[in-house]
């Protein structure tokens, strides 16, 4: 038994100056934290609960002018299910939809899910080395158990991999974090908030210790609402994490001219995987496979699998082919089709 420290402050400022406690955590659904706990893999010196606080607009899902502001404290359920959600960001509910079981989505928060740690069998198992547990003991799994493990943006000391569906779909829409500290606010643009492994595989994102994420916001996605997709591979279709998993997007016009698209990966990387680059490649081209099949390429370039991973390149190009594939039929074509994200899977 690790003695903790368990505080609910009943406004945020209070909420701030507990958080600025060594050690402190905060916690809200506890759906992963609480895991992390028991396998003993994080041993936090006191827990904040900071749901006392969702009433004073951190539970919140509002339209934002023409974007949406989702509270940090809105449940997963709540936000898939939401109107304007379900409207203007389709790709954003069908995401969250292909995570976790009904019981983790009713329980589980939007701020929450940003901060959800690798599921990494070396990570969970404090008897064996990981850098990202315990830094500078090495990573076993470059040469181990990595077949879920990461093939973009990894390094010598961590191939681990982001286990969050949301976050796909949010790289993809371009969110903005909103968090608040003692001394103000301030936005981390989504692209920013999750790290690379680099040297320090221990820090997982640019949130900074005492900080308190209250919102994301969105901007208009409306011109992406007709055609979108979700696709998640997995071992099995209910309660799994991505093998590849990815959110796209696309613009068209009326003859099929592709005008913008948006691609964002999981399941291959220590962040949610996009590359601008390869979606500006689909600018102007007619939507087709041998577009999507460019797109993929640039997509994966660097790509490198460890031995039991290796599968996953081809298996991201093809999945991104059949996500562009599926988002150009359309996104109630999507939703009904067999990749609709209305599955139960694994996240937390």
């Amino acid at each position: 038994m690790n003695p903790f420290d368990f505080t609910q402050p009943k406004d945020v400022d209070a909420v701030l100056a507990a958080l600025a406690a060594p050690g402190a955590r905060p916690i809200a659904g506890g759906t992963n934290l609480l895991d992390l706990m028991k396998e003993g893999v994080m041993q936090p010196s006191g827990l904040v609960d900071i749901n006392p606080v969702a009433t004073m607009g951190l539970d919140g899902i509002d339209a934002d002018g023409d974007g949406l502001r989702l509270g940090a404290l809105a449940r997963n359920a709540d936000t898939a299910y939401h109107p304007l959600v379900r409207e203007r960001y389709p790709l954003l509910s069908a995401a969250i939809l292909a995570g976790a079981s009904p019981q983790l989505r009713n329980m589980a928060t939007n701020g929450g899910n940003l901060l959800q740690r690798t599921r990494c069998v070396y990570f969970y198992d404090v008897g064996t080395p990981c850098n990202k547990r315990e830094p500078g003991t090495g990573c076993p799994a470059k040469a181990g158990l990595n077949r879920q493990l990461a093939i973009l943006g990894t390094s010598e000391r961590c191939i681990a991999t982001h286990p969050s569906d949301m976050c796909v779909a949010l790289r993809a829409l371009d969110a903005v974090v909103h968090v608040r500290t003692r001394i103000g606010e301030r936005m981390i643009p989504f692209a920013d908030f999750h790290r690379l492994p680099g040297d320090t595989p221990e820090i997982d994102s640019n949130l900074q210790p005492g900080e308190l994420i209250t919102h994301i916001t969105l901007p208009d996605a409306r011109r992406f609402a007709g055609h979108s997709a979700y696709i998640k591979v997995r071992d099995r279709l209910s309660y799994a994490f991505a093998l590849v998993s990815v959110a796209a997007a696309l613009d068209l016009d009326d003859d099929g001219t592709i005008r913008a698209a948006r691609i964002a990966l999981g399941g291959v990387a220590h962040k949610p995987w996009r590359v601008e680059e390869a979606e500006a490649l689909l600018v102007g081209q007619p939507a087709g496979e041998a577009a999507y099949a460019r797109a993929a390429e640039r997509i994966l370039e660097g790509a490198r699998g460890y031995g039991q991973n290796d599968f996953k390149i081809p298996l991201a190009k093809n999945a991104i082919v059949q996500a562009l594939i599926t988002a150009a039929r359309g996104t109630e074509a999507a939703r009904h089709g067999n990749n609709s994200g209305n599955h139960s899977g694994d996240e937390r």
